[in-house]
């Protein structure tokens, strides 16, 4: 069990529910025009199967990379990071292989919950085409780095991480919520999305030499290690500057500005990238980059609600 844990890497798991988050409190704090109270637009179950749906795909990732990199030999003894399960041989393939085949069935069984929840036996549209999103969402999450044709080894790795853990995850939530998406919306879930990238990113530069050497031909090992950082510098930045849009154009208060602090952890971790000079150090950085994006999250997400006092205590007696 402390093998599965470790192949899970939970450390990424804040990271992945931060879009769910900001796109499911948002629905809470701006109901529709044709759903006036926030209890006939938040739904505990579309929330509570959203964050599984989520943690299923981030640890379906997880095993296929753990998998993919390890029957490839990118895992060797030339990785900066912690062992893998596979490379370690605390895990068989045949083994992770099964574990994937399982995740990916309880990860669409999440999803097909989910999908029922936000549109029971209306919208049926709606219905296959969150399917199909979800299905999508698993092949993606596997094809990663799995097959000959893992899109991973071919610089796409943060195009699609920024499509599902930003866009999708963001916007696709809160469209389960509001069935509509509000274009206010789409500048967080970029830069939640460009934040997801940037976690990507920072293991992409810790591992460039082994990658390089392994055929992994990640846009880091495309544009080398300075031009990372700068691109690293470009993803914050701007993951930050759009969340200060996003707050000027909905009007927030002084006192909704509450979430600047996650900029103070964000901003620490640029300069240790700007200094650093030693791929190996970057490591703990991945962990400090996932939990400042999570915390960005949660700040923001109070800083949406009025009265919140008010709406929380509506959904505890009123919410479904």
């Amino acid at each position: 069990m402390k093998h599965w844990i470790e192949a899970a890497r939970l450390r990424t798991l804040p990271l992945s529910v931060s879009g769910i988050i900001v796109g499911s409190i948002y629905a809470l704090s701006n109901p529709t025009e044709t759903i006036n109270t926030p209890t006939e637009v938040f739904s505990w179950k579309v929330f509570g199967f959203a964050l599984l749906t989520t943690l299923g795909l981030q640890v379906l990732s997880n095993f296929a990379n753990d998998y993919g990199d390890g029957v490839k030999g990118t895992d060797n003894a030339d990785r900066v990071g912690p062992q893998r399960a596979i490379q370690s041989g605390v895990i068989t393939p045949q083994a992770m292989k099964k574990a994937i085949i399982i995740t990916s069935f309880l990860t669409l069984l999440s999803a097909i919950i989910l999908i029922y929840f936000a549109f029971g036996k209306d919208n049926f549209g709606y219905s296959i085409f969150f399917l199909l999103l979800g299905i999508a969402a698993i092949v993606a999450a596997i094809k990663y780095t799995v097959g000959n044709s893992a899109y991973g080894y071919r610089g796409l790795g943060d195009l699609f991480v920024f499509i599902f853990f930003g866009l999708v995850s963001t916007l696709g939530v809160n469209f389960l919520y509001a069935k509509e998406v509000d274009p206010l919306l789409i500048l967080p879930a970029v830069a939640i999305g460009l934040l997801s990238v940037g976690v990507l990113n920072l293991n992409n530069m810790r591992d460039q030499e082994s990658d390089k050497k392994a055929g992994k031909n990640t846009i880091v090992v495309q544009m080398g290690a300075e031009k990372a950082k700068f691109y690293h510098y470009a993803l914050i930045g701007g993951a930050m500057l759009l969340v200060i849009i996003f707050a000027i154009l909905s009007d927030y208060n002084f006192d909704q500005y509450l979430f600047v602090l996650a900029y103070i952890p964000l901003t620490k971790h640029l300069i240790t990238v700007y200094k650093n000079q030693d791929p190996k150090l970057l490591d703990p950085e991945l962990k400090k980059l996932a939990l400042s994006t999570f915390l960005l999250s949660i700040l923001l997400t109070v800083c949406m609600i009025s009265l919140i006092s008010d709406i929380i205590v509506n959904l505890f007696l009123g919410g479904r």
